[in-house]
């Protein structure tokens, strides 16, 4: 087991099955020294476990859960074209899209459910740059999207 994954046991976590893609991409694509994740809905077991706008019908505190949710996925997603999660060099970037009511403003503590988990799982290696973004609708009606861009150790 690598390091990583022996973190996330710690952390009382597992790497789940990579989603299948719901249309025609790949779930991560590598292009050099970097992985690209498509984006990840917080699919449990085949399922969205919860629907909806972020401020509406889905609280800030799921939301959060839901986002560390997408965050385990685009790591199981790197896992699948490296094989070996310890390659990470370090984590580029986050992109992060909440479905939010209207007045709903608090898509970056939505995202901080994804930022938390990468630092927890990877330490100072999971330190990132990354983008928050309130949008109308979601794939599936998914309260939120992550997307990871990570770099390899070369």
């Amino acid at each position: 087991m690598s390091e990583v994954e022996t973190k996330l046991a710690e952390l009382g976590l597992s790497l789940p099955e990579v989603v299948p893609p719901l249309a025609a991409y790949q779930p991560a694509v590598l292009s050099g020294v970097y992985v690209y994740t498509a984006g990840q809905l917080p699919m449990v077991d085949g399922k969205l476990p919860v629907t909806g706008k972020v401020g509406a019908e889905v609280t800030p505190e799921e939301a959060k859960e839901l986002a560390r949710t997408c965050a385990l996925n685009a790591l199981a997603a790197v896992k699948s074209v490296v094989g070996d999660l310890d390659r990470i060099a370090r984590v580029v970037k986050v992109v992060g899209f909440v479905a939010s009511a209207s007045d709903f403003t608090g898509q970056p503590g939505v995202l901080n459910g994804a930022s938390e988990l990468l630092g927890a799982v990877l330490g100072d290696k999971g330190v990132h740059a990354r983008s928050a973004v309130g949008v109308a609708v979601l794939p599936l009606d998914a309260p939120v999207e992550v997307e990871v861009q990570v770099e390899l150790v070369p």
